[in-house]
This record gives C-alpha cells, structure tokens and sequence, in this order.
C-alpha cells in the first residue's frame, strides 16, 4: 500500500519547499520499481489547502491544491516561506494541523514551517531545527522548545524538522532512506544529481552573526582589537591587560556582556576572517591560517570541523567566488 504525504500550501509559501520534496517522493515512487525495498509501493503525493484552489507562493508562482484531507495520512509536511507569520495566525488551519498531527505516522517542516508546527502545539519539548536566519526567532516565541540552528535536517522520534529550502529536498531523501533504504534513496538523489547527505550543516552556509557589544568601554575596545586584527595577540591575559582587569575579572565580565568566552570569541572571529580569506584568495591554508591566528593549518581545521562541520579546503571549494 502507498504511503500518503500530505504538504500544506499556504499564501506566500516558499515554493521550493514544496516542489523539491514533492518531486523526492515522485522519484522515489518510480525507483521503488528498480529495487527491492522495505515496501514494495511508493507514495501518492497531493498539495492540500484551506482554500482548495490556486495559491501563490511568495515568489508569485501559483499551485494547485486540493481540500484539506479528512482520512488517514502517513507524513504531514508543511513548508516555510514568508508567509508563515500570516499562516501562524490562520485559525483553521492552526487548528486543523493540530488535530490531524497525532494522527499522522509522523511530521515533517521544512525552514520556517516549524512555526506552524509550534503554533499548533506539536513542538514543546522537541529539539528542532529550522531556516538559519529564523533560528533566534523561533526560540524566542516557542520557549518550550530547542532549537538547533546548525543541522541540514534533524529527527526527533516522529518529527523530522529541516533547514531552509533546499535542505527540504535532505530532508524528503532522508524520509525515503528512512522507509525504502540507502538504494532508493540514493537512485533518488542521483537523479536530482545532489548528495544523499550533504556535508556539513547549515552553519557554512549563514553570513556572520556578531555577538552583541558589550556595555563597559573597555571591554568594547577589547572586541574592536580583536576584529581589527584577528591574527594578533589575543589570549586571555593579553586582553584583560588591555582592558586594566584582572584575567578572572575580565572573563566574567566578557562572558556576562556578551555571551560567550573571550577565548571562544576570538576564535570566532578568527574564523569568519578565514573564511572571507578562503572565499576570495588563492593563498594557502598555511598562509591564511597564520593570518588569521590559528598558527596551524591543522589548528584552523579543527575549528572549521568544530564550528562549521566542514573542512576548510571542501568550504574552500564550495564558497570560492571565481572572478
């Protein structure tokens, strides 16, 4: 017996996460043929709405969609887009979501499609992930909840939550993987000609969010020396005898005033700095690296695997802007 997926539609959904599982599940349909899965039959997909006719997504291209469903359904997704904050407040379907979700043999969001989810009750107490940008957002109007911002995709039990857009495509293979095996999804994914799992997180791909500035003067001018040079001097007890405090003083107060360690914060910098040397030079992960105060190549590849989940060559060659 097929399996049904449901995707929601909505004014102002991000048309991506729509067609990009859309056309997983379809693949997946025809390669089940090809192999011999956990279930010998595929899937049926349809786009549901309140309205039950043409919706346009925020790009402006328009959908066709059918009621919303009243029967069994195996995976509820639901998209993102911009127009999630006027969905979040669309009382029918908030309510409809609500009590068709316990129902399903699992959930699935792609991107901001966690705000639905949350609004309908179904996140509390759930590890989630959802579109980078949208991160701190989420976490602030759904407390009850934690949000990891670096995962491409992540699975908690029978919720299945992704990154922005095209990780909606990770996502949907990992579902197949998930239901058919490695094989099916695999022709999948070689058909689309992507990654089954894409290396990395979704880290690599956010611009540089900075801590905020601290309040006191001087510890502000300890984080303006560390941007301005990021391969400079920047222990701990260098910056605390820049700041005219003790190194305990000094850690505490950094900390409290702007989240993070001193030293975790210089790291930090060091970091953007490599990667804007890495996306606009040819120099070598030596020379860089010593630039921007990691000292080692293998220095600056442990943080780049710790913060980014990559390494610095393969960001390299992902990111590079080729003039």
């Amino acid at each position: 017996m097929k399996r049904n997926i449901v995707i929601v539609a909505f004014p102002g959904m991000q048309s991506l996460d729509v067609v990009g599982p859309f056309e997983v599940f379809a693949g997946a349909s025809k390669a089940v043929d090809e192999h011999k899965s956990r279930s010998s039959a595929g899937y049926t997909v349809s786009l549901v709405s309140p309205s039950a006719r043409l919706v346009a997504s925020e790009s402006g291209l328009a959908l066709a969609t059918s009621p919303l469903p009243r029967g069994a359904i195996d995976t509820l997704l639901l998209p993102g887009g911009t127009g999630v904050f006027d969905a979040q407040h669309d009382d029918a379907l908030i309510a409809w979501i609500a009590a068709t979700a316990p129902r399903c043999r699992r959930i699935a969001t792609v991107c901001t499609g966690t705000f639905l989810a949350a609004q309908a009750g179904l996140l509390d107490g759930r590890t989630v992930t959802t579109h980078w940008a949208r991160a701190a957002r989420l976490q602030s109007e759904f407390p009850h909840l934690r949000v990891d911002p670096d995962p491409i995709y992540l699975r908690d039990g029978n919720l299945w939550t992704s990154a922005g857009v095209t990780a909606g495509i990770d996502l949907a293979l990992a579902l197949v993987e998930d239901d058919h095996g490695t094989a099916v999804a695999q022709t999948v994914a070689r058909w689309l000609v992507m990654f089954l799992h894409r290396p990395g997180g979704q880290t690599q791909f956010a611009a540089p969010v900075w801590a905020p500035r601290a309040e006191r003067s001087t510890v502000r001018a300890t984080q303006a020396l560390v941007e301005a040079a990021p391969g400079g001097e920047h222990s701990v007890p260098a910056l605390a005898a820049a700041a005219a405090m003790s190194v305990r003083h000094f850690s505490r107060v950094f900390t409290d005033e702007v989240g993070e360690s001193p030293g975790r914060y210089v790291e930090r910098v060091r970091l953007e700095a490599a990667r804007r040397e890495l996306e606009t030079t040819g120099d070598t992960l030596d020379v860089i690296a010593t630039r921007c105060g990691f000292g080692t190549a293998e220095t600056m590849r442990r943080s780049f695997h710790r913060r980014l989940g990559v390494a610095p060559d393969s960001y390299r060659r992902r990111f590079r802007a080729v003039s």
